[in-house]
């Protein structure tokens, strides 16, 4: 892993990038010390709406929210919008 200066990671930040794209970490220091790593990114996990919406569910539910008496989400969202 290679370390790079703050103000050449600025200078070079698309060299670096493209670097990053093929595999390589590289870490940014200021003043020799590490403040942050450039690393290639994690392809998203892909979900579909209705696992999205049963984990939102459970959070909601482990947090103790509610929408409130009669309230539905598409009450909300309604609400939200303009005509």
């Amino acid at each position: 892993m290679e370390t790079v200066g703050s103000f050449e990671a600025k200078t070079h930040l698309p060299r670096l990038l493209e670097r990053v794209a093929r595999g390589e970490s590289i870490t940014i220091t200021k003043h020799g010390k590490p403040v942050a790593m450039l690393v290639p990114a994690q392809p998203a996990k892909a979900r579909d709406a209705e696992t999205v919406v049963a984990e939102f569910r459970a959070y909601s539910e482990r947090a103790g929210r509610t929408l409130g008496p009669g309230e539905t989400f598409r009450d909300l969202i309604n609400e939200g919008r303009r005509f």
